[in-house]
């Protein structure tokens, strides 16, 4: 195996892309395991995660700084995010949109290496339709909880789940409950009563799920790849803002403009991360 040698710019690549990922984790209707899959940490992170201890010394050296990047991103930029999300939501989850949209491609490729059959279309089909029909629902559904210890473990579940099965983001399923503004909140202000319940629900959900999601991708890569497209596919429609096009001209030609700069900028880092992948 060729030893790869250290390059800033690369380094400089990932955080970027961790500090997306932890945006993506915050921002509503995003998921933070979409961009993962996206730029193509997935893989190492579920291998790591169903086995720590064999995998510890080949996955965390090129994990770690998506790590930092990530904990950039959610943490550090929270409350601007939350700002720019108020003040402009459509151009800013347009931007995400073309990021995701712009990688999709590369995602093609790479579901594809190991061949495609008749159940690789399938599974991709069926995960799209279970996807839309989940969030349909959860859109749909209007319930208001008041937050506790117990549901602050179910935020947790949300979170880790949202990384662990991409498309699935915790927004979306905490959004229609109401827990989404307080435990957002609460982890900006590091609030212990919200951080120490969510951290249980996230690790119990990591060792529950990892294993699992890791022994599919082994043995039924194709098929467990172009579910996740399906899934990327779907998340990605159901947060178009599509009332927001309608709104002006002006506001229209705005959300064209952040979409087609999410497609590019997803373009550049994909021909980018494919340069410093071979050397």
């Amino acid at each position: 195996m060729n030893q790869k040698k250290f390059s800033p710019g690369k380094l400089l690549l990932q955080l970027l892309q961790g500090s997306l990922i932890g945006l993506g984790a915050v921002l509503p209707g995003i998921s933070g395991g979409v961009l993962s899959v996206v730029f193509g940490i997935y893989k190492p992170m579920m291998e790591l995660l169903a086995k720590p201890l064999s995998r510890f010394k080949t996955h965390v050296p090129k994990l770690i700084p998506y790590v930092i990047g990530a904990a950039i991103g959610f943490l550090g930029v929270a409350n601007i995010l939350a700002y720019v999300l108020e003040k402009y939501p459509a151009p800013s989850v347009c931007l995400f949109i073309g990021l995701i949209g712009g990688m999709i491609p590369s995602l093609w490729r790479e579901a594809g290496e190991q061949g495609r059959t008749k159940g690789s279309y399938y599974s991709l089909f069926i995960a799209m339709a279970i996807i839309f029909a989940l969030l349909i629902t959860l859109n749909v559904a209007s319930v208001t909880i008041t937050p506790n210890f117990v549901w602050y473990l179910f935020c947790g579940c949300c979170l880790a789940l949202s990384v662990i099965a991409p498309g699935m983001s915790f927004s979306t399923l905490l959004m229609p409950l109401g827990l989404y503004t307080p435990f957002v909140d609460g982890i900006g202000h590091l609030s212990m009563s919200v951080l120490i319940p969510a951290g249980i629900g996230a690790l119990a959900t990591v060792v529950c799920l990892s294993n699992a999601v890791n022994m599919l991708f082994d043995k039924h890569y194709s098929l467990a790849f172009h579910a996740i497209i399906g899934i990327v596919i779907a998340a990605t429609v159901m947060i178009i803002p599509f009332e927001s096009f309608t709104v002006s001209v002006t506001g229209a030609l705005i959300n064209v403009f952040f979409l087609a700069a999410g497609v590019v900028i997803a373009t550049l880092l994909d021909k980018f991360n494919s340069k410093v992948t071979v050397e």
